[in-house]
């Protein structure tokens, strides 16, 4: 028995070396950590003495200069590099970019390997290293890496820089190079003829316009209604992408978004909520509108939460509304205050209100409550204060929370 115990206790013992000296052979720095074929497919953009270039890193690039495969792990390097022709030293602020941005010790933690003390000491000095350092001071270059969560076919990426009493503000457009070619990322944004476009130039004839929008989405045969369209942004792209971003929403159209359709077609865009062990919480459904306000895009957007919110399946197959839409439309501007990007908020008709009592059924046998408003967002370059948002006089929507209130009504506590 004592002779077993012994050879047992010998068996582990080597077996412990070997994994130890397995760990200390598997990884080692890589010799090349060269920018150069990033810094040649860079997008690029200068504002205000600043100029800033960015490039998402494909897997190869990951295992060129990282040694390690972070794309197993969900998470998107991007190579970012900041000339600062300022008399100021500039802060990247990592929450501006991603929220739930991951440290580069994070990712080198995940890599870790089982009783290999050096090589995961060096594989955490190799990847922080790597990572953006602050701050870039006066006339300098600085290049470095950010770990964020990943995003298909083109990410928007916020670059937000922190410069004495001031934000100067980025939003690129990337291309992920490991997506090219794969027609279930593709991405190319609807276009109307400039003929079929009505520009409007004042918040009257807008609003005007905006009421004559359809009510609601509708199957795809035509025949049937769906959920209503309870949002309306007003925008260049990018701010409005900006402002969702930095309250945590992501691109993500899944096969449900398609069967919502307006002006004949799906979704052009969908984000959603990311929160609670990455489950989705909210979605966001925009279609480009044939108008324009003094230049800028309108999208039609619907808005909702499953049933369950954060605590819904993620995995789900099929996803149930939840029968209060003026929730989701409530949370989602309250979302858009705190981006920073909202400029201008008011309220227009819209499908018209739904009673609890006698609720409309969608087409996917979804019912809902609405008082029929739609709330219109006008989005502008970051950063806007809570403070100077400007609410206009348009249906009195704060009213009549007020009176709600006044006679208990639980829609005045949303």
């Amino acid at each position: 028995m004592h002779a077993m115990r012994r050879l047992l206790s010998t068996v582990a013992c080597v077996a412990s070396l070997s994994l130890a000296a397995a760990g200390c052979a598997a990884w080692q720095a890589p010799a090349d950590v060269s920018d150069a074929g990033l810094r040649d497919r860079a997008v690029k953009a200068t504002k205000r003495d600043v100029r800033v270039s960015a490039a998402v890193l494909s897997a190869d690039d990951s295992r060129r200069m990282l040694g390690v495969e972070v794309d197993r792990k969900r998470v998107q390097p991007v190579w970012i590099e900041v000339q600062n022709q300022t008399a100021d030293p500039l802060w990247l602020l990592r929450p501006g970019t991603d929220p739930d941005y991951f440290s580069p010790l994070e990712i080198a933690w995940s890599v870790h390997m089982p009783l290999a003390e050096d090589a995961n000491a060096r594989i955490d000095e190799h990847l922080n290293k790597l990572g953006f350092k602050n701050p870039v001071l006066p006339d300098v270059t600085h290049a470095g890496l950010l770990f964020i969560n990943p995003e298909h076919g083109v990410r928007l990426l916020n670059i937000d820089l922190l410069q004495r009493k001031a934000l100067i503000p980025f939003s690129l457009f990337l291309s992920v190079p490991d997506d090219a070619g794969d027609e279930r990322f593709a991405f190319s944004a609807y276009r109307y003829p400039d003929s079929a476009i009505k520009d409007r130039n004042t918040l009257a004839a807008l609003r005007s316009e905006l009421e004559r929008l359809p009510c609601c989405a509708t199957d795809p045969r035509g025949t049937a209604y769906g959920a209503p369209l309870n949002i309306i942004f007003v925008g260049e792209s990018s701010d409005i992408g900006a402002a969702l971003a930095r309250r945590s929403y992501r691109r993500d159209m899944r096969p449900v978004d398609a069967v919502e359709q307006v002006f004949g077609r799906r979704p052009d865009i969908v984000g959603r909520k990311q929160s609670q062990a990455g489950a989705p919480a909210t979605w966001v459904r925009a279609w480009l509108a044939p108008i324009r306000f003094e230049g800028r895009s309108v999208y039609l957007v619907q808005v909702g939460r499953p049933v369950g919110g954060r605590f819904a399946p993620p995995d789900a197959t099929s996803v149930v509304l939840h029968e209060d839409v003026d929730e989701a439309r409530n949370l989602l501007i309250q979302d858009m205050m705190y981006s920073g990007g909202l400029d201008k908020l008011g309220f227009v008709t819209g499908a018209g209100p739904a009673s609890p009592t006698q609720p409309p059924t969608a087409f996917s046998g979804a019912r809902y409550q609405s008082d029929g408003l739609r709330a219109v967002m006008f989005f502008a370059t970051r950063p806007i204060g809570l403070s100077e948002v400007e609410f206009l006089d348009w249906e009195p929507y704060l009213d009549g929370r007020r009176s709600a209130a006044r006679d208990g009504n639980d829609d005045a506590r949303k």
